[in-house]
């Protein structure tokens, strides 16, 4: 059986969408041909956001990926949705399967899918769900672990979230960072295609998630890109793939070198200081919140005050360049802060 813990970093490639058997045999054997990827991957069966748009060629597909198999030697994978999904994907020899973020936004499909995969030896790797909720990830998990299911391994494609960004998928690090915290036995697979949506992109993503001990990538490829039936402005040729991935630099995940130990613990116990000065000056800071909120009390005077709220944003962003931090990374500890000091003054002006 394919092992998902075979290599690292676990290279899996292919088109977002069979199209064509030809299509789909061409761009897989320039793949094979570069020497780079373990796993050939292709979609089927396509969640579209809006009907009318290409959805896959179904059943029709899986057949050309056993021959895509039997040609190249590589195994192959696709992703699932429901049990049919499953037990066709199985009769046809598919080697991998992987649960997609809008699959694992619902409980009731993970459950479907974990109850058709009962005493099935196959690896399934689980993409988190479209909006940021590490629960329904790890519960996702957990509903495979119940039904006996050996080889997990978990993709991080990015987070659906509301505002502008640069990305297709916000990546929100921090969360299959939480991820990997709890449960750490598990491989995390990085999908830059679907956090960048965007080919130019894809190299920052990848670095990133290799200077993360990610485990591997989920890169879609194509033959033709610009003409893709699908995804077309993140898919890359299988010539630009093997680019990338040569241009990618993958860390250690540890050293046994002494000096190196001893510079990291020194470093790690000045940031343990830090740490300790920061959360004390945090609350004094919440302290002065309270007094303030006694003193709307008396005075009848609402917490939130959205001028004052304005002014320190203002002066948070002129200071971000002098010390050396990102508008948005004040902006968010601000927010954190600003929040507990709501609470604060709303226990003071409640009790």
């Amino acid at each position: 059986m394919l092992s998902l813990k075979s290599k690292k970093p676990l290279i899996i490639s292919g088109p977002c969408s069979a199209e064509t058997e030809e299509q789909l045999m061409t761009t897989c054997k320039e793949l094979a041909a570069t020497g780079k990827v373990d796993i050939i991957r292709a979609g089927i069966w396509k969640p579209r956001t809006r009907p009318g748009t290409f959805e896959g060629v179904g059943m029709k597909g899986l057949a050309w990926l056993a021959n895509v198999k039997k040609e190249t030697g590589l195994p192959v994978g696709v992703e699932v949705a429901n049990a049919k999904h499953v037990e066709s994907a199985l009769e046809f020899g598919i080697d991998l399967l992987w649960i997609g973020a809008r699959t694992t936004v619902n409980p009731f499909s993970v459950q479907d899918i974990a109850d058709a995969l009962k005493g099935v030896d196959v690896p399934v790797l689980i993409k988190n769900p479209m909006n940021p909720d590490i629960e329904l990830w790890q519960g996702a998990v957990a509903r495979l672990q119940a039904v006996g299911v050996k080889e997990i391994g978990l993709i991080h494609r990015g987070f659906s979230v509301f505002g502008a960004s640069p990305y297709r998928n916000n990546p929100m690090w921090h969360m299959p960072i939480e991820m990997r915290r709890r449960m750490p036995e598990l491989p995390m697979i990085c999908d830059p295609s679907h956090i960048a949506g965007n080919r130019d992109l894809l190299y920052e993503v990848a670095q990133k998630s290799a200077d993360l001990n990610f485990d591997g990538l989920i890169i879609e490829s194509h033959i033709n890109p610009c003409e893709a039936w699908s995804d077309a402005s993140q898919q890359v040729t299988p010539r630009a793939l093997e680019q990338l991935l040569d241009s990618i630099v993958w860390r250690k995940k540890d050293t046994d070198s002494p000096e190196y130990a001893k510079a990291l613990e020194q470093l790690r116990g000045q940031i343990d200081n830090l740490d300790a000065e920061l959360f004390a000056i945090l609350a004094k800071r919440m302290g002065v919140a309270e007094k303030i909120g006694m003193v709307k009390k008396e005075n009848n005077v609402a917490i939130l005050q959205t001028n004052r709220w304005s002014e320190i944003l203002d002066r948070a962003k002129s200071q971000s360049q002098k010390l050396g931090l990102s508008e948005d990374f004040l902006i968010k500890v601000l927010d954190a802060i600003h929040v507990e000091s709501i609470n604060h003054q709303n226990n003071v002006m409640n009790k």
